[in-house]
């Protein structure tokens, strides 16, 4: 129903199950609540399920019919709602295909020349008010999503016909075969190579949502291009560039959660950037390297440890490009102690929270900085 539960909140719900002091059903409630409730938006979720779990199958029908109500009432602005039509599909799916096939099917011709396009609604719904079916989509619509090139002038020499260096080394070589004869002078240009990618990708509770639709954005770019990197973040950074390198999309989602143990927890950005640059930063950081920092920005920690690393980051990195789901709020304001600490050394400051915001991400990374996201006027604002 849209409520993240991994293998090991499962282990823990079964161990908690055995222990033998859960004597009503309210003790075994609030113990799978402790568990499983990860955000304050999961519980309306949690409490419904729970509840219909434990009906009888006589009232299964009316259950339908109350959830069904509810899904079809107009969402507004409760982000809640979503999680009300989740578990109805999750639950009801399979009652709900048997009660169509019952009814007759009337072909219905409609003219939707003037009408909006169910595309583009679903580019700019917001990745938490999705549907099950709405988040299938959306994932059909990142894996085949246009991802754009940058390459960048290196050090290093190729060979070329009408380069502008004479290539020495070749030229001296092509004279010994010659046998003291006239030979061409070789010739030598730079080289071009696309930059280093790292990702930096925050899965706490407050972004697991969008991490996972961005993980498949990561896919599709790190089967897309070379020297792409991909860490996850929450209490511990994790590296899972070679688990997300699998071919088939759902083999790599089975092993990056295998791989992570934090998925959900806590933040600690500061932290995690604090091991990202002492054990990684010298062997990923290279030849103007980009990154991609993907959180809120809501840390856990004192802000000073986040300003130092953050300082420390920008300074090994050619571009930096922080990317936070809360710039789907026309209202938001950085008035947190994290995000004030992050923003002074960011390069830009983009929404990632849709599809539209994805495909201009893909745009980005093969351009240069956009000044409308200059993090300086968020800077004015607070």
């Amino acid at each position: 129903a849209g409520i993240p539960v991994g293998p090991g909140a499962v282990i823990d719900a079964l161990d908690a199950a055995q222990c033998g002091s859960l004597r009503t059903r309210e003790d075994f409630y609030w113990t799978l609540h402790a568990i499983f409730v990860k955000r304050r938006d999961q519980r309306e979720v949690f409490d419904q399920a729970f509840h219909v779990f434990w009906k009888k199958p006589k009232m299964l029908e009316q259950l339908m019919q109350m959830f069904f109500h509810q899904v079809a009432r107009d969402v507004g602005e409760k982000a809640k709602q979503a999680g009300f039509r989740r578990l109805a599909e999750a639950m009801f799916d399979k009652h709900e295909g048997k009660s169509q096939q019952r009814q007759k099917k009337d072909d219905l011709e409609i003219d939707s020349s003037f009408t909006a396009s169910a595309n583009e609604v679903l580019r700019r719904k917001d990745f938490e008010q999705m549907t099950v079916a709405e988040q299938a989509q959306a994932r059909q619509a990142i894996a085949r999503l246009r991802l754009y090139r940058s390459e960048i002038m290196t050090r290093r020499y190729e060979p070329a016909l009408k380069g502008s260096v004479i290539d020495m080394r070749r030229t001296l070589k092509g004279s010994l075969r010659a046998g003291g004869h006239f030979i061409d002078l070789e010739r030598r240009r730079r080289q071009w190579h696309e930059p280093p990618l790292v990702v930096l990708c925050d899965i706490s509770g407050s972004c697991s949502n969008y991490s996972r639709m961005f993980l498949h954005f990561l896919h599709a770019l790190l089967n897309d291009r070379d020297r792409v990197t991909v860490f996850l973040f929450g209490t511990r950074l994790t590296n899972i560039t070679r688990e997300l390198q699998r071919r088939d999309i759902d083999e790599a989602m089975a092993k990056v959660s295998g791989a992570v143990k934090d998925w959900s927890g806590g933040t600690r950005i500061g932290t995690s950037l604090k091991e990202f640059n002492y054990k990684w930063a010298r062997r990923v950081l290279t030849q103007g390297a980009q990154v991609l920092l993907m959180t809120d920005g809501l840390d856990r920690e004192e802000g000073s440890t986040l300003e130092h690393e953050m300082e420390r980051l920008k300074r090994q990195t050619k571009r930096l490009i922080w990317l936070n789901p809360l710039l789907r709020f026309d209202g938001f304001r950085p008035l947190a102690g994290g995000i004030r600490a992050m923003m002074p050394h960011v390069d830009e400051f983009r929404p990632v929270h849709s599809l539209d915001s994805l495909s201009d991400l893909a745009t980005a990374l093969a351009g240069p900085p956009a000044a409308a996201h200059d993090p300086r006027k968020w800077m004015v604002r607070a």
